[in-house]
């Protein structure tokens, strides 16, 4: 289990400790009033909604929220999705957590479109509602956001293609293709929207060529965040556009998975490495950046993303007022701009792996490996 940050952890629980403990800065406010005066006695039930158990990243983040929850004095009822019924089986988790009597309710939502009737029920009930790593959309009864700073992923994600296309393509123009996430999930989009604002003036220079054509969030989405639907729509795009000897230099990838599909599509149509990036730091990318193959990934610490957000009931439940981040460019719902805990990702390659994971073993084990 991932049980530290990376380099700057340091500062980066300073940052989370002062959001929490009310520590003004120039882009916080207030935490909503009827997260404020809800009642979150010690021994509560916390209840937990996580989607289905589709990435490394959502497994682990059960384990951290059963011993954040239970540490804290808290009772936890952790519920997954279902893969096959993923957004009728959570509402159905919601609807039960709230007859429980939870007295606070964390969402990482397996679509934050369609959970408004739950959350708004819970606020009937006075329960306390935490979108977690996933904004709950076109609703105005979220009280808090605990992720962190998905846009700039999105930035950290774009320059790592750019870089690497230096680094390792030499000089441009580069030819790419671009990848998102699913359209169910609310963080898509904003990596998405994070990338091309870096990527966008590239392709508007001419230093990029995106040879489909296909720049769209609505043409490079990935439903489900499914690795075969990555790897076909990479094998459409070879077919279609380099089959005949075009170079193909870099993917944006927004995640590990996606990144190990669309390089499995490009070894099976015989193309040289492309430069891939990906996020998450899963362990079966990381033998792949150490070793050339995949370039780079973002680190997120699970369990430093599950305390802030036990950590925040924590402060409600000591009548404490949270001061959170009020960033419309990250946290608007479609409603409101969710007052939120925002942490910070950090961008791995090959260069900075082993210092980037030396507070967590697993990681450090493989990248030290790779060398």
């Amino acid at each position: 289990m991932r049980k530290k940050y990376i380099v700057g952890i340091a500062a980066v629980a300073a940052a989370t400790a002062l959001a929490l403990s009310g520590c003004s800065t120039g882009r916080t406010t207030s935490g909503s009033g009827s997260s404020s005066s809800t009642s979150i006695p010690k021994g509560s039930l916390i209840g937990v909604a996580l989607p289905a158990k589709t990435s490394q990243n959502w497994v682990l983040a059960g384990q951290d929220f059963q011993s954040s929850i239970t540490k804290a004095g808290f009772k936890a009822d952790i519920q997954y999705a279902d893969n096959n019924t993923p957004v009728p089986s959570q509402q159905a988790e919601i609807n039960s957590m709230i007859t429980k009597g939870a007295k606070a309710i964390i969402i990482g939502a397996a679509d934050g479109s369609q959970l408004g009737t739950q959350v708004a029920q819970a606020k009937k009930q006075g329960i306390t509602v935490i979108a977690w790593d996933r904004n709950i959309l076109n609703t105005k009864n979220v009280d808090y956001y605990v992720a962190f700073n998905n846009f700039h992923v999105g930035e950290l994600q774009a320059q790592a293609l750019l870089d690497g296309l230096k680094k390792e393509k030499g000089s441009g123009p580069y030819n790419v293709e671009l990848f998102a996430g699913s359209p169910d999930d609310a963080n898509a989009t904003v990596f998405f929207n994070g990338a091309m604002s870096v990527l966008k003036p590239k392709i508007a220079d001419g230093t990029l060529k995106v040879v489909s054509g296909q720049t769209t969030f609505q043409k490079v989405n990935t439903q489900g965040w499914l690795a075969q639907n990555a790897q076909k729509r990479m094998t459409d795009l070879i077919t279609a556009n380099y089959a005949k000897g075009t170079k193909l230099d870099g993917v944006l990838s927004p995640n590990d998975t996606l990144a190990r599909a669309i390089l499995q599509a490009t070894k099976s149509a015989g193309l040289a490495n492309p430069v891939v990036t990906g996020q998450d730091s899963e362990t079966d990318s990381i033998p792949l950046i150490m070793n050339g193959t995949q370039y780079s990934t973002i680190y997120k610490d699970t369990t430093l993303e599950a305390n802030a957000a036990v950590d925040l009931v924590s402060t409600l439940s000591k009548g404490g007022k949270p001061k959170t981040v009020n960033d419309k460019t990250n946290n608007y719902n479609g409603t409101i701009t969710v007052p939120a805990v925002e942490l910070t990702p950090v961008l791995v390659t090959k260069d900075n792996a082993v210092a980037a994971y030396k507070n967590d073993p697993t990681l450090e084990k493989l990248a030290t490996a790779g060398q």
